[in-house]
């Protein structure tokens, strides 16, 4: 008896270390779904944010990136994952509130399938043209694309992405036509644009700085409502094309029914992430700000974007089937 005591008592410390063990999050690596290619804005900024919660956390968060069919592909993946804060994921603003939109099919919800976790970033997008260009600013290229429609190429990171649908917009804007060149990621489309593969192409700041800081693109017109703080001197295409414009978010969801203290863990060290020094350092490079904010916060950006951009895509006439 005084040996079965002391055995059972281990037993029972035993199962309470495991039970410890299992409440403990995260205890395993972390997989962050990354819906579009490696190289372009949402991975880069995914990237920053993984490193910083990998060092607060002394678990892995690993970034997945699962292409295809305009950020769809991941974002299914990441919506039928199971919900135990082991699989989030980061996703630029397209394809949450625009592809619901632009698809017939996405094959999610963006507010049913989802627990939003927390704003992460916003960017700046530019129009970008290869250095030789004839065209300098919009004015220039409006007129130019007016007198030889349907001449000019105009790369995107591929069909229903952030950068097609703005290429759209645009031309619906200044009643201009662009032939659409579609590429499997940002950083493909804008490669062959500094090489002079296509004229032009609407990029993000991450997926383009470095080429514009180097000379190898130049910037005809910034996308966003106001000026980047990267490029002060860089005009908004809104400057020319009055009422144009668009700042595009990214953010971290997790699936459905993920439990709310994950959701606010996480969400708590997010935030940490992005008061960092190094955080704030990176984004600025990249071209990007913080956009740091709550579950909430980012659940009423949702709401009001699914509005606007309804609209937006319908008065485009933009369509991906």
């Amino acid at each position: 008896m005084r040996k079965f005591i002391p055995a059972v008592l281990l037993m029972c410390l035993s199962w309470c270390t495991a039970v410890h063990a299992q409440d403990k999050y995260p205890s395993k690596p972390v997989t962050i779904i990354v819906p579009q290619a490696a190289g372009g804005a949402n991975d880069a900024i995914a990237r920053v944010v993984a490193q910083k919660l990998t060092e607060q956390t002394g678990q892995s968060f690993v970034i997945e990136n699962r292409v295809g069919a305009g950020g769809n592909v991941g974002t299914v993946a990441a919506a039928k994952a199971k919900p135990d804060g082991y699989t989030l994921m980061i996703t630029a603003d397209s394809a949450q509130v625009i592809n619901p939109f632009l698809y017939q099919r996405a094959g999610f919800d963006p507010v049913k399938d989802f627990e939003p976790v927390a704003p992460l970033a916003r960017a700046g997008y530019v129009l970008v043209a290869n250095p030789s260009f004839p065209a300098n600013n919009m004015a220039e290229l409006i007129a130019l694309a007016k007198a030889n429609p349907g001449k000019f190429e105009i790369a995107s990171a591929g069909n229903g992405t952030l950068n097609h649908l703005i290429g759209e917009m645009l031309q619906k804007a200044t009643d201009i036509k662009l032939q659409h060149i579609p590429y499997k990621g940002a950083a493909a489309a804008a490669t062959d644009v500094v090489s002079g593969q296509v004229p032009l192409s609407v990029q993000s700041m991450p997926s383009s700085i470095a080429f514009v800081r180097a000379g190898k693109l130049k910037v005809l017109g910034v996308v966003n409502e106001k000026r980047v703080l990267a490029l002060p001197d860089a005009p908004t295409i809104g400057e020319t094309v009055k009422g144009f414009g668009a700042t595009p978010w990214y953010g971290m969801f997790a699936p459905a029914g993920t439990p709310k203290e994950l959701v606010q863990f996480v969400q708590n060290e997010v935030a940490k992430a992005l008061d960092s020094a190094e955080a704030k350092d990176r984004l600025a490079t990249l071209g990007c700000e913080p956009f740091k904010g709550t579950s909430a916060q980012l659940a009423s950006v949702v709401r009001d974007d699914l509005v606007r951009w309804s609209r937006i895509v319908k008065e485009s006439g933009a369509r991906v089937d």
